[in-house]
C-alpha cells in the first residue's frame, strides 16, 4: 500500500510488524492521535502502553521493556522525544545498547502553526552525538516503510525522524532499506547534494530546473548516523564541490556530518538548512519552509555558487 504521509506509513507498518512479531509493543505520550500510535493501538491494545504526558517515564519503561525482549517503539513529537528524556536515552538505553526504537514526530518545522516549542531542529545533532544510537531521516512515506521494516529488524537503539505533512514520493515503492548506505537518486557530474528528509525531494526538484546548466547529482542520506564515510567520499569524488541540505540546524547535523567526512578533501561545501535559529509560527508549512531558505532556489543557488567558485579557481 502506498502512502504520502510519513507519519500514517509508519504508524500502518508497525501494526503489519506487530501481526508478525508478538515481541513488538508501542509507547506514546499522549499524542497517538498525532504519532499515530493509534493505529497499533487499535489493532493490539495489550501491546499498547499509553504514558501520558511523561517522556522521561516512557523512555524508562521501554528501557525496561527491552531487558524483556521486547522490541519498543516509543512515540511523541521529536522536540519532546530527545528532549525531555535525554537523560533516560543516554544513561539507560544508549550506554546499555538497548533495543529501543524512538521515534521523533512532526520533527523539523513540519509542525508549522505551534512555533519553536514544537518545532525540533536540533534533533538530528542531539542524537548524532549520543555513542551506540543509530540515526534514521527518511526521504519520504514510501521510504518510511522500508526504514521501520529495517530498524525492527536491527539489534540496537535507534532513533527515527519523522515529517507531519503530506508530499510526494520521491522514492520507489518496495525499495529495501539498508541501513548506513546512502542511495543516487540522481547522476551528475558537476556538483553532488547530499539531502535527507524533505530536502531531498527539493533537491531533485532543484537538480532537474538546472538540467541545461549544470549537471547535479543527487545522494539520499537517509541514515545520518552511522555514515558510510567511504562511500559518501566516492559519491563526492569527481565534481567541483557539495552542496548538503536539510530541514535542521546546520550545525551539528547531515551538513556537519559529511564535512566531517570531507574534512581531508579540498571540496568546497555549501549547507542549505535552518542558520542556528529557532521556529516560528507559520499559516502552512510552505510559508515557514519559505522562510528559512529551505527551497529549491536556495539549493539552486548554492550549487551555482560551488560551481562559479571553481571556475575561477
Amino acid at each position: 500500500m502506498s502512502y504520502t504521509n510519513q507519519r500514517v506509513a509508519y504508524g500502518n507498518t508497525l501494526v503489519e510488524l506487530g501481526r508478525e512479531n508478538p515481541d513488538i509493543v508501542v509507547l506514546d505520550a499522549d499524542l497517538c492521535g498525532s504519532t499515530m500510535g493509534k493505529l497499533f493501538e487499535e489493532a493490539y491494545p495489550e501491546r499498547h502502553f499509553e504514558m501520558g504526558i511523561a517522556e522521561a517515564n516512557m523512555t524508562s519503561v521501554a528501557a525496561g521493556l527491552a531487558q524483556t525482549g521486547k522490541i519498543p517503539f516509543t512515540n511523541s513529537f521529536a522536540v519532546f522525544s530527545g528532549g525531555r528524556a535525554f537523560d533516560q536515552i543516554r544513561q539507560t538505553i544508549a550506554i546499555g545498547r538497548l533495543n529501543v526504537k524512538i521515534c521523533g514526530s512532526s520533527s523539523g518545522l513540519s509542525d508549522f502553526g505551534d512555533g519553536a516549542t514544537h518545532q525540533c531542529v536540533e534533533d538530528l545533532a542531539i542524537f548524532r552525538a549520543v555513542p551506540n544510537m543509530t540515526v534514521i531521516c527518511p526521504a519520504d512515506a514510501n521510504e518510511t516503510v522500508e526504514a521501520v521494516k529495517a530498524i525492527a529488524a536491527y539489534d540496537g537503539p535507534c532513533y527515527l525522524r519523522l515529517n507531519r505533512n503530506d508530499y510526494e514520493n520521491v522514492t520507489a515503492e518496495g525499495t529495501p532499506f539498508s541501513i548506513g548506505v546512502p542511495t543516487v537518486l540522481r547522476e551528475g557530474t558537476d556538483v553532488a547534494v547530499f539531502a535527507c528528509g524533505y530536502m531531498v525531494g527539493l533537491a531533485l526538484q532543484a537538480a532537474e530546473l538546472l538540467k541545461d546548466e549544470l549537471s547535479v547529482r543527487v545522494i539520499n542520506v537517509s541514515t545520518v548516523k552511522p555514515l558510510a564515510r567511504d562511500r559518501i567520499a566516492e559519491l563526492a569524488a569527481g565534481v567541483c564541490g557539495v552542496v548538503t541540505a536539510e530541514e535542521h540546524n546546520v550545525l551539528g547535523g547531515l551538513g556537519s556530518a559529511i564535512a566531517e567526512v570531507l574534512s581531508m578533501s579540498r571540496l568546497p561545501i555549501r549547507f542549505v538548512g535552518i542558520q542556528d535559529e529557532f521556529g516560528c509560527s507559520a499559516h502552512n508549512y510552505t510559508e515557514l519552509l519559505a522562510h528559512y531558505g529551505l527551497t529549491k532556489e536556495t539549493i539552486m543557488d548554492a550549487v551555482r555558487e560551488i560551481a562559479a567558485a571553481a571556475k575561477k579557481g
